[in-house]
C-alpha cells in the first residue's frame, strides 16, 4: 500500500479521512485544511483547485486498489491464502483511509461520470470479479449460495473498519495478526466448518 508523506500527501490523507467521516467527497476546503493543519493556499499551491485535489485522491485510490488486490495474482499462494492476504489489505486500507469506500460509491452513482470515475468503476469491477472467482472456489458453493456468502464476506471485511460506534470491532482487526485470525474464522464460518 502506498503511504502518504509530506504536506501534499497529508492534505490527501486528511481529505480521505473526512470523506469517510462525512460519507461524501463534498467536504468544504476549509474543513480539509483545518484537519490537515495547513492554510487554504496549500490547496492551490499543491493542486491548483479542489477538483484537481479530488483527482489526485482518485489516482491514489486507483494505485492502492491495485496493490490491495495484488495477492490475487500471486501464483505462489493457494486460493485461500490469496483471499486472506487480499482481505487483510482491504481492511488495512479501509482503516487507514475510510474515504476510499466513499470514492467508489460516488464514482458509481455519479450521473455524469468523469474519466477518473470510469477508471475507478472499471478497476473495482475487474478486481472484484477476480476476488469473486477465487472466493467462490475457496467457499466451494453453488451460484445461489455464493450470492449470500459473498455479501456476508464483503460486509464482514468492510464493516469493522467503517463502524464508528463499535470500537470493539476495530480491536479484533487492530493488527495484521488479529486481522488474519478474523479472516480465517470468517472463511471457516462461511464454509460451514467450526
Amino acid at each position: 500500500m502506498r503511504e502518504l508523506k509530506g504536506i501534499e500527501e497529508k492534505i490527501l490523507d486528511r481529505a480521505l479521512y473526512l470523506f469517510g467521516k462525512n460519507g461524501t467527497t463534498n467536504v468544504p476546503i476549509r474543513s480539509i485544511v483545518r484537519e490537515a493543519e495547513v492554510n487554504v493556499s496549500a490547496i492551490n499551491y499543491y493542486f491548483g483547485s479542489k477538483d484537481n485535489m479530488l483527482n489526485y485522491v482518485k489516482e491514489f485510490y486507483l494505485e492502492n486498489i491495485t496493490q490491495a488486490y495484488a495477492a490475487l495474482y500471486d501464483s505462489s499462494l493457494s486460493d485461500e491464502e490469496k483471499i486472506i492476504k487480499c482481505s487483510n489489505e482491504i481492511i488495512e486500507y479501509s482503516l487507514r483511509y475510510p474515504g476510499v469506500l466513499v470514492m467508489n460509491k460516488e464514482a458509481s452513482s455519479a450521473k455524469e461520470k468523469s474519466e477518473m470515475d470510469l477508471k475507478i468503476i472499471e478497476k473495482s469491477n475487474e478486481e472484484n470479479k477476480k476476488l469473486d472467482n477465487i472466493l467462490k472456489k475457496v467457499l466451494n458453493c453453488n451460484d445461489e449460495e455464493f450470492k449470500y456468502k459473498r455479501t456476508i464476506f464483503m460486509a464482514s471485511i468492510t464493516y469493522p473498519a467503517t463502524n464508528e460506534d463499535g470500537d470493539y470491532n476495530k480491536e479484533i482487526i487492530a493488527t495484521v495478526e488479529k486481522r488474519i485470525i478474523y479472516i480465517k474464522n470468517l472463511i471457516m464460518l462461511l464454509k460451514g466448518k467450526n
